[in-house]
């Protein structure tokens, strides 16, 4: 679909990445069945050959695990909320933002699991922390999301911020 503000898209994959890699948490969108599932998580992400993946955990039961097991298309946002300011005419928000969409992944394999949690680890600036020695690695299902579908956004006027 169309940006009907071509004017606040970012089109560049490498400045949609830039925002992504500032969001501290996304949300997750799931086909909860009668109605829409959405959840905070935490996340890493990377950029790869023109491709954005990302990543987070999971506990393997619930609400969640069962959604993602019966339909695995979700939908991940982020944004960053800056101020809300008032202009001549109206009063603006001032935001930057990220919607992608993708099939979320569940990883098998030890080894990319590992490198999955140092990804997750190291987007919380927590890079010193041994991955392969995360309790969490043999309880948690980790699930990646290559984007196949991502859309960026922003309003911010140099001078606004």
């Amino acid at each position: 679909m169309e940006m009907r503000r071509k004017d606040r898209e970012v089109v560049s994959i490498e400045k949609i990445y830039d925002i992504l890699e500032r969001c501290d948490t996304i949300s997750l969108g799931m086909n909860g069945g009668e109605a829409p599932y959405i959840i905070p998580m935490t996340f890493g992400c990377t950029l790869e050959n023109g491709q954005i993946t990302v990543y987070f955990h999971s506990a393997m039961g619930g609400r969640k695990w069962e959604i993602l097991n019966r339909d695995p298309h979700v939908c991940v946002e982020a944004h960053l909320y800056y101020k809300t300011v008032q202009t001549e005419k109206s009063v603006t928000a001032l935001y930057e933002s990220v919607i992608g969409t993708g099939v979320a992944e569940m990883i098998e394999d030890r080894d990319e699991k590992v490198a999955a949690f140092k990804i997750m680890l190291d987007h919380y600036k927590q890079s010193g922390f041994p991955a392969s020695s995360c309790k969490g690695l043999s309880a948690a299902g980790v699930f990646k999301v290559v984007l196949t579908e991502i859309s960026g956004k922003h309003n911010i006027p140099n001078e606004s911020l």
